[in-house]
């Protein structure tokens, strides 16, 4: 007896065993006899030809080994949505009924059957169905809807799916299936290999509810992205991942609603790729892991100033790209509400060696972060990032025409591409002292200690007191030395200096774990002890 074939098998998702394929052909093979169903494995090493058989082509395949003939009686076309759902939570028929004997029970010789059990059976079944809000039918073999109505009638609070990894061929059987389901929320139809509409379809109703959708491994394109949006007017998590996605297009009036997109793992053409997508209004995060990008540019704002583009973002991932060039991460400091980067695994990390000052740069690079690959980023970090900027590149300020006299201080547009925040920096914490700035001499031990006198303001009882203190010595260590010295009670000191060299100006010594030289600490200056 020959299998039987579905009518519509041409291009339909297929099991075989446990390798999934799509159906490329359905006919004879000469010389043999009977039907053949031509396969495109979803593994190509599965396959023995690309379509071509003894100099006849019956089908195409993008692997030349990517294709094998089958017999009908050795394809699983499928299940329907509600049979696989009763399956996965042994809600079906089959797993109930034991041989015909369920209606019956036995007292001695006796058999008395129950009538009505099996309608009894049925109803326990619809409650238990109808109690069902989040479903997971994963690799579960649904290809089809199956009856009308059947789902909304027998599933109706389901808000969340997820379909992933089954046999679904097209998006209208997606359709059918959430046509059924009136208040879904999220969905997840990730590994499908399925057909997308490519022209426009008239918006229905089917997805007005939808919040999450994942579409990650489904060979959908962003020009099909666009043309089923319109009937996601709620949509606010879209995950695209491994699709071969290279060229973006403006969405014109749809995801406007959009909050988070992922695009990893597609290899975009390039970083003005993004400039297509820059204008979503409510995108609060973008996830382009590995998307082969090696720059970002943002053109339409200058040094120190705020680009109209991504208003929303805050939080970007850019994990496992090609930026080689530390002015894609200038760059990231024009972008007005970004809060969050991860930006591992990028060429321009292995130019600092040293992960501790990587991370300072960064920070100090990007005024507004407030986490930087999934670590916090405390005021007291953010402030010796800063405070360290300013004094590395001091001199090569000065060499481009920096100057502390604000008449004089014109620094190059050469520095202010590489260092656009230094001014800011300038202006947050007054330009570099010469102090700062000068040659460090040799670390003998004599060079290594500072002279300071120690004053508390506060306490006009105490005189001043003259220390000689090394200059490596951190704040919590020089605290623990004046309590002693002072014989201050157990309350919090507050430490700061005044430079000799500037009268009036006093620094807070704030970051316990900081050592002196930090500071730009000088022999003469003078420490102020409060509590």
């Amino acid at each position: 007896m020959a299998a039987w074939v579905p009518s519509d098998a041409l291009g339909r998702r297929l099991l075989c065993g446990t390798e999934y394929a799509t159906v490329r052909y359905i006919g004879s093979v000469p010389p043999t006899a009977g039907i053949w169903l031509g396969v495109e494995w979803d593994d190509p090493q599965r396959g023995k030809h690309d379509g071509t058989y003894e100099g006849t082509q019956y089908f195409k395949c993008r692997h030349p080994k990517g294709g094998s003939f089958i017999r009908p009686n050795k394809a699983n076309f499928g299940v329907d949505f509600l049979t696989a759902v009763k399956d996965r939570y042994a809600l079906n028929d089959e797993r109930d009924v034991q041989h015909g004997t369920e209606n019956t029970l036995v007292f001695g010789k006796k058999t008395v059957e129950f009538i009505g059990m099996d309608s009894i059976a049925e109803q326990q079944r619809q409650v238990q169905l109808n109690q069902l809000v989040d479903i997971s039918v994963r690799e579960c073999a649904v290809s089809h809807a199956g009856q009308k109505e059947e789902i909304s009638r027998t599933c109706a609070n389901i808000r969340h799916i997820n379909l992933s990894k089954n046999l679904i061929s097209s998006w209208e059987t997606v359709t059918a299936i959430a046509s059924q389901v009136q208040n879904l929320e999220t969905l997840n139809i990730s590994e499908n290999k399925m057909k997308f509409p490519s022209t426009s379809t008239s918006v229905s109703s089917v997805f007005s509810k939808l919040r999450i959708l994942a579409l990650n491994q489904t060979e959908i394109t962003w020009a099909e992205v666009l043309l089923c949006a319109p009937g996601w007017p709620s949509l606010e998590e879209l995950y695209l991942t491994s699709n071969n996605i290279t060229v973006l297009e403006r969405p014109n009036n749809v995801l406007q609603t959009l909050k988070l997109l992922d695009l990893s793992d597609n290899q975009l053409l390039d970083g003005n790729q993004l400039h297509l997508i820059a204008h979503l209004p409510r995108l609060e995060q973008l996830i382009l892991r590995n998307t082969g990008i090696s720059s970002i540019h943002f053109p339409d704002a200058g040094f120190g100033c705020k680009t109209k583009m991504f208003p929303s973002l805050k939080r970007l991932a850019i994990n496992d790209n090609k930026i080689s060039q530390w002015s894609s991460i200038n760059e990231l400091d024009k972008l007005p509400s970004l809060r969050s980067l991860q930006c591992h695994n990028n060429p321009f990390m292995d130019t600092e060696k040293n992960p501790e000052t990587l991370r300072q740069l960064i920070i100090a690079k990007i005024s507004q972060l407030e986490v930087l690959n999934k670590s916090e980023i405390l005021p007291a970090e953010r402030k010796g990032a800063e405070l360290d900027y300013r004094k590395i590149f001091g001199n090569d300020w000065l060499a481009a025409g920096g100057n502390w006299n604000p008449e004089k201080n014109k620094p190059s547009e050469e520095f202010l591409a590489a260092h656009p925040r230094y001014p800011s920096l300038c202006l947050k914490y007054g330009a570099p002292e010469e102090g700062e700035l000068k040659g460090r001499q040799p670390l003998t031990l004599k060079n290594q200690l500072l002279t300071l006198t120690i004053k508390c303001p506060e306490n006009p009882e105490q005189k001043p007191v003259e220390k000689k203190l090394p200059e490596s010595m951190t704040i919590q260590r020089v605290k623990g030395l004046l309590y002693r010295l002072l014989k201050i009670p157990g309350s919090e000191l507050k430490l700061s200096y005044e430079s000799s060299k500037l009268e009036g100006k006093e620094v807070e010594l704030d970051n316990d774990l900081k050592p002196l030289q930090f500071y730009s600490i000088e022999n003469g200056d003078c420490v102020l002890v409060r509590w």
